[in-house]
């Protein structure tokens, strides 16, 4: 089975080194990154240029010709066209992954699915350790509770049965799916241009609408979320909820500003 994991990227190459780092130490070797950066940043490129080659997996750096403001979803559309994996994981660039993330989207994505993961919200100074450092050891359960961390139950790994019978919603720092369902609905919508809602609310609404069920894989692919100050704006998820009621009325389940344009 062929995976792609893409990393929506902006502006944070401290970030961006811990998860290469994370997925360099994967228990799963067989898959590919797509960095989707939202940006046109040197530092990123010649971080790449001088250290890409002591990963084992491929790396794709795809960016923006210039910063236009959020752009997120072009970008993912974008990594869904380049790729030629049959499945695709999507986290972001503030989500570092377990060593069994891969592994475990591997195993269980199939047709007919979309699997969402869920994060443990590491606390300011959990988070300064690890970039300062570039050290993942502090990403335990055993340690973690010991720290201001939110959601450390999350970070619990089990991979025989769920920890939890909620089947809740689709977050988009840590989600997969099989490149064809999101050709279908043709891919990502464009037409948000601000954080939040777009990238995954909008676009789970669509992949139920076409028949696929949505399955939970918590405390199997955990991803520890950086902590940082919050970046998107009440009032622009606001405007996105209500562009999504819009395009919930007009049944546009295939986007009309996706991978294929109107």
């Amino acid at each position: 089975m062929s995976i792609t994991v893409i990393i929506s990227y902006y502006k944070a190459l401290n970030n961006l080194k811990l998860i290469l780092k994370a997925l360099s130490l994967q228990s799963c070797s067989d898959f590919d990154v797509i960095i989707s950066e939202d940006d046109n940043n040197l530092e990123t490129v010649s971080f790449l240029f001088e250290n890409e080659k002591k990963y084992s997996f491929k790396i794709h750096h795809l960016f923006q010709q210039e910063d236009l403001g959020f752009r997120k979803n072009l970008m993912l559309n974008r990594g869904v066209s380049l790729t030629k994996s049959d499945n695709i994981v999507f986290i972001d660039g503030d989500c570092v992954p377990h060593k069994h993330f891969v592994r475990s989207y591997k195993k269980m994505l199939k047709q007919g699915v979309f699997l969402s993961g869920r994060s443990v919200m590491l606390d300011e100074k959990t988070t300064e350790y690890c970039k300062i450092n570039e050290d993942l050891t502090k990403l335990k359960w055993s340690n973690l509770i010991f720290t201001k961390s939110k959601k450390v139950k999350e970070s619990i790994y089990w991979r025989f049965f769920s920890l939890s019978f909620k089947n809740r919603g689709l977050v988009g720092r840590n989600w997969g799916v099989k490149k064809e369902h999101l050709l279908q609905i043709n891919g990502f919508d464009e037409d948000y241009v601000k954080a939040g809602v777009g990238e995954d609310v909008d676009i789970e609404w669509r992949l139920l609408s076409i028949g696929l069920k949505r399955k939970m894989i918590k405390n199997k692919a955990i991803v520890f979320h950086l902590y940082h100050k919050k970046v998107y704006s009440e009032v622009g998820v606001s405007e996105n909820y209500k562009l999504l009621e819009n395009k919930i009325k007009e049944n546009n389940i295939v986007c009309l500003n996706g991978i294929s344009k109107s």
